[in-house]
């Protein structure tokens, strides 16, 4: 009788109590459904462009289109991105080598990068056309760990192209026209004391600025995307682990800067802009959107 009186009593409240068990067992289950259909996702998107294939557009000097509309990168190398120095004179060239021919493709280790291109190396014949764009002074030498297979051959063409001034890269056009950015000859729109009211200072002298913002001006000696957290950094003046200063972009902003920004930005004196931190002993600025970087003109 007293269990009846207390059911009657309290039947709103057990109501509610077991109304919320249903809830929470369904919630709790659906979420370990919704993890457990994530994990059963490929992490990556595989490359489905066969290893011999017709090239059948030229994108720039380091990315083309083959057969089947799959796009490649190429590995090794990095070319002038449209509207730089060099741009128009990489990709003449890949396109006199490789357009409407079949050619060989050869993959690293890495597959395909974040946006779903092949990366491969490009052989015509016995011709790594990585290589050759380097050795006639057209494109850098440019490896991520760990697709370093033809390092050593992709250095060694870039070494002897500059210590033969060779191509657009390293001619002596293209060495004065470095000599007049150094001597401080470039222009700013953007990022200027007179615009912003901040001071600027050079990427080798962030460090004793500490918690304050500034406009931080240096050439990006390297550039780095990592995969794994899809975060890019900018190494200033020297390449990792040697920089002086680092600028970075985490992957919840990324889509907000120019595709492939490690190579847009890549051998290009830049300011960027914001509060000076420090990690592991190096100052760096988070760059979370594009305003805050600016390339010299």
């Amino acid at each position: 009788m007293e269990l009846k009186k207390f059911l009657k009593e309290n039947k709103i409240f057990l109501a509610i109590v077991i109304g919320a068990l249903i809830i929470g067992s369904a919630v709790y289950f659906g979420l370990n459904r919704g993890e457990e259909e994530k994990e059963s996702l490929p992490s990556q998107t595989e490359c489905l462009a066969p290893s011999e294939v017709i090239v059948t557009k030229i994108i720039d000097g380091d990315t083309v289109v083959v057969e089947g509309g799959y796009h490649v990168r190429l590995l090794g190398i990095d070319a002038d991105e449209s509207g730089y120095p060099c741009y128009e004179s990489a990709k003449s060239r890949l396109e006199e080598l490789v357009l409407n021919k079949e050619v060989r493709l050869e993959k690293d280790q890495t597959d395909v990068d974040q946006y779903d291109r092949c990366l491969r190396y490009i052989f015509l014949g016995d011709k790594n056309i990585s290589s050759q764009l380097t050795k006639e002074g057209l494109a850098i030498a440019r490896f991520y760990p760990p697709d370093v297979k033809y390092q050593e051959e992709i250095t060694q063409a870039e070494k002897e192209a500059i210590d033969g001034k060779v191509g657009c890269k390293w001619s002596a056009f293209a060495e004065a026209a470095a000599d007049e950015g150094e001597k401080g000859q470039l222009q700013w729109e953007k990022l200027t004391t007179e615009k912003l009211g901040y001071d600027v200072v050079d990427a080798c002298d962030a460090g004793q600025y500490l918690g304050r913002e500034l406009i931080v001006e240096g050439k990006v000696a390297d550039a780095y995307h990592d995969s794994k957290s899809n975060t890019v950094f900018f190494n200033f003046e020297k390449a990792y682990p040697n920089q002086c200063f680092t600028g970075v972009i985490f992957s919840s902003n990324l889509y907000k800067f120019v595709q492939n920004p490690e190579d847009y930005y890549s051998n290009k004196t830049v300011r960027i802009m914001g509060e000076i931190r420090e990690y592991q002993g190096k100052p760096e600025i988070i760059l979370e959107t594009p305003n805050q970087i600016e390339i010299g003109k």
